[in-house]
């Protein structure tokens, strides 16, 4: 019998063992599948917390629907009943102490028209005429390994992308926009530039796709995304699953590897899927010639608080859903999400909740990162009174902290992993590295990511 070992109980280390599972009673394989987690409850960094009749996530808050492998994964167990979509309305951009409307045409803030253009209060008129040399400048020389950063202030101007598409971009992927590459962002905007010759024109071209993603792009559960991962957990009938326990090594022996745990316990596997942050990774297989390649991938930081109040949801604006903070302004936040107006099932009662994000890139951070979580909810509420007008003392406060726990994909990423995978290939045969330190941002990515290793693995032990 051959032993399959997954450790991490995240969404990837899940999705992996789901459909391996899935494989191995189809072909009726006799396997021993083991699941590995730290945590006394798996999801990693996709857990919900309940508060009052607040449904809160120390995480994600969503799924992006259009994903490949999202809803394949939801119909398959069974779980489409308790989908919820998101509410659409309109994001702001908190500058200049005042909230603005980022355009309805535009994407991550990037006009999809001159309409769109010509309609930002974010922009002046300066800077609308500087941007319009994106409709008759070719490209220059740039590729999908160049800075998006620089790609975009140089056919769209420096104030636009400063003032209205740096502050989404940057939210999304949580970096510098110059030390992102194309590649790991939007892609697709080289190819546009050159099928086109316009940034601007290729989303014009191709705005129907982008139009139908905007309606109800996002899902989550009745009873948040915690309840996802319980039901994975439960149609995992043919794994023993291990939790609360550490993974102290992982050695390579002649044929085969040898993982011990912190009780003691030493599993002898045949195949084994490393779905952890990539420094646990580095510290289990203690291999120095790896090490230029682990020492490659960057994180950053973020700690999110949600603060609920005995007041109405009708207190907030008008058909918004959040904004995200520009540098100029007068709040320490970086993004806000009105959660309760976006997403309706975290409030039972209608009351109002909102979640404030701090990240690494904010000059305070190190500041606030040594803040206890009460000074840290003094921070908060300072924002939402200074951004909403909210004065009212929380019922609830959640603080959440992600410290270097958040891949960065930038210009060294791609070429640190395909090094890297090429190493364990020739190496260490049969170990797999997976999940998004490696694989890509958010839970889609870690869904196909684990979908595509568990059938790899199904395909070598068939």
């Amino acid at each position: 019998m051959e032993t399959v070992v997954v450790l991490g109980g995240g969404i990837t280390g899940l999705c992996t063992m789901h459909y391996l599972q899935r494989q191995v009673k189809e072909k009726k394989l006799n396997v021993r599948l083991v699941l590995v987690e730290k945590n006394t409850y798996l999801g990693g960094k996709l857990h919900s917390e309940y508060e009052q009749g607040f449904i809160m996530e120390t995480g994600a808050d969503s799924i992006v629907a259009r994903h490949q492998g999202v809803m394949e994964l939801v119909e398959e167990v069974n779980f489409k009943q308790d989908l919820v979509y998101n509410e659409t309305g309109i994001s702001y951009i908190y500058t200049n102490n005042e909230l603005h409307a980022i355009p309805a045409d535009s994407t991550f803030g990037i006009p999809m028209s001159l309409h769109s253009l010509e309609e930002s209060t974010l922009v002046s008129e300066e800077g609308k005429k500087e941007a319009l040399k994106d409709l008759t400048m070719p490209n220059v020389g740039f590729t999908k390994d160049s800075s998006i950063g620089e790609f975009l202030t140089y056919y769209l101007g420096e104030e636009l992308v400063q003032n209205q598409i740096a502050p989404v971009l940057a939210g999304v992927y949580s970096g510098d926009l110059h030390q992102l590459s194309i590649a790991s962002t939007l892609p697709y905007l080289i190819d546009y530039k050159n099928e086109y010759g316009s940034i601007i024109k290729g989303f014009d071209a191709n705005r129907e796709q982008f139009v139908k993603a905007a309606n109800k792009k996002f899902i989550s559960f009745k009873n948040g995304l915690s309840s996802l991962i319980d039901r994975l957990e439960e149609t995992l009938t043919d794994v023993e699953i291990l939790k609360g326990i550490t993974t102290t090594s992982v050695n390579k022996q002649e044929n085969h590897y040898q993982v011990t745990l912190a009780n003691d316990t030493i599993i002898e596997a045949d195949h084994v899927v490393l779905a952890l942050p990539n420094e646990t990774v580095q510290y289990l297989l203690k291999d120095e010639t790896l090490n230029r390649y682990f020492d490659q991938f960057n994180t950053a930081s973020a700690i999110t608080i949600y603060l609920g109040f005995d007041v109405p949801d009708s207190r907030l604006p008008a058909d918004g859903t959040g904004f995200i903070v520009s540098h100029n302004s007068d709040v320490i936040c970086n993004a806000a999400t009105w959660t309760s107006r976006k997403w309706k099932h975290t409030s039972a009662n209608e009351q109002l909740l909102v979640r404030l994000f701090y990240k690494s890139i904010n000059p305070a951070y190190e500041k606030l990162r040594r803040m206890t979580d009460e000074e840290l909810s003094v921070v908060a509420l300072e924002d939402v009174r200074k951004s909403l007008g909210i004065k009212e003392k929380p019922s609830v406060v959640n603080v959440s902290r992600w410290i270097d726990q958040m891949p960065k994909y930038d210009l060294a990423h791609r070429e640190a992993l395909q090094g890297l995978l090429q190493e364990l290939e020739t190496n260490y045969p049969n170990l797999s590295i997976a999940g998004c330190s490696y694989f890509g941002v958010g839970i889609g990515a870690c869904i196909q990511n684990g979908k595509k290793i568990g059938d790899n693995i199904a395909e070598k032990l068939s």
